[in-house]
């Protein structure tokens, strides 16, 4: 009953992510984790292939096509190898960084990034979660303050994938305390400002390639052209482009689940118990069918709200939607494989394993589960 979502040019695309990911991931991925850091190799090789700022325009270096289809495709093959440390950096610069320098920035902040990120060169980093602020946005207390023709940015985020290495950062900070929702500015930061520094790296349950660090800001000086967008609407522009993130979100929930799923039903083809396969006890194929069930019935929803996203006009109840079902799928599934693997599902060296600790933080970033119930029913009962 799969409908055609993909064409023949994703497929091609395909087979070319999946030879660069056999190539260049899957013989790394251990020790990256072990290192807590993927190597920063992989980036300017995923941009000679082409793999990086594909919404970007050609002129920048980028692929030149808006199809998200494409980035699809790309998250599926990384999660085919369980890869969720590198999903999450390539969607970081293509789902979370690259649209805001694509949409607000000026023609001198493009021609100076864009190509830099478009070819692994340079790295990018989104700075909004604080201590005491994260999927609450009004909650944040780093503060921008004009002084002449420029800012002085001062606080602190945490929680910052790329943060200890970044070249390039857009940071969101208050820059008028009196301005309520309104009050809010994006500036892009650059690594080595006198006043930014980077704090210790911060020791993580899954995901151990990526990495993510704390990030301090005393009286960093920002020219003018540091602000990104229009100043004021900080908190509209994140809200524009929060649906991307979380749509990135859910097709790597539902890539992932799919690729646990797949896991699975290798093993328990091949594995015994009590004279015949895992696969053939009655439970197991329960388990199985209300899996694959749930998993074909999610990806019909997520396939119509990317097509919603290419057209434009994914709503942000829908990409909330998406967010949350898929992420909670996601963890249901990865727990019901890990559990049909057995005492081999603990061990590390199995693919299921390391997806489970990865899994558990697709709830919590890019807002809550909470977050996005809350969104998606305050928009059913308003008038």
């Amino acid at each position: 009953m799969r409908r055609a979502f993909y064409e023949e040019d994703h497929e091609v695309f395909r087979y070319a992510v999946r030879e660069f990911v056999a190539r260049e991931v899957v013989p790394h991925q251990l020790g990256w984790e072990d290192a807590g850091r993927v190597d920063p190799a992989l980036w300017p090789a995923a941009g000679r292939q082409g793999l990086l700022g594909l919404a970007v325009p050609e002129r920048y270096g980028g692929g030149g096509t808006g199809d998200y289809r494409f980035r699809c495709v790309f998250m599926e093959e990384l999660a085919r190898v369980g890869a969720a440390s590198v999903n999450s950096q390539v969607s970081l610069v293509d789902d979370l960084v690259l649209p805001y320098l694509l949409d607000l920035g000026t023609g001198e902040q493009r021609e100076r990034w864009l190509p830099g990120l478009c070819g692994g060169a340079l790295t990018p980093a989104l700075a909004i979660t604080e201590p005491g602020a994260g999927s609450d946005l009004r909650g944040i207390a780093t503060t921008a303050r004009r002084d002449g023709d420029h800012w002085l940015l001062n606080g602190g985020k945490t929680f910052i994938t790329n943060g200890g290495h970044a070249d390039v950062l857009v940071v969101v900070a208050r820059a008028d305390p009196e301005g309520g929702g309104r009050g809010f500015s994006l500036f892009l930061v650059e690594r080595g400002s006198p006043g930014f520094t980077a704090g210790r790296d911060l020791d993580k349950l899954g995901q151990r390639g990526e990495n993510v660090a704390e990030l301090f800001f005393d009286d960093v000086w920002l020219p003018a052209g540091a602000l990104l967008g229009t100043e004021g609407e900080g908190l509209r522009h994140l809200r524009e482009h929060l649906p991307t993130e979380r749509m990135s979100i859910a097709v790597y929930a539902l890539a992932a689940a799919e690729a646990a799923l797949g896991w699975t039903l290798d093993y328990v083809r091949q594995r015994g118990a009590f004279g015949q396969r895992i696969a053939d006890f009655q439970n197991t194929r329960f388990e199985l069918a209300e899996m694959r069930t749930e998993l074909d019935v999610t990806r019909s929803f997520v396939h119509d709200a990317v097509l919603a996203l290419n057209a434009g006009d994914l709503s942000a109840t829908d990409a909330a939607k998406a967010k949350w079902w898929t992420t909670e799928l996601q963890q249901r599934v990865v727990s019901r494989c890990l559990q049909l693997h057995g005492g081999y599902g603990y061990m590390r060296e199995y693919p299921i394993a390391r997806a489970f600790v990865d899994a558990r933080v697709q709830t919590i970033y890019g807002g809550t589960t909470e977050i996005m119930k809350d969104l998606i029913g305050r928009d059913l009962v308003r008038e």
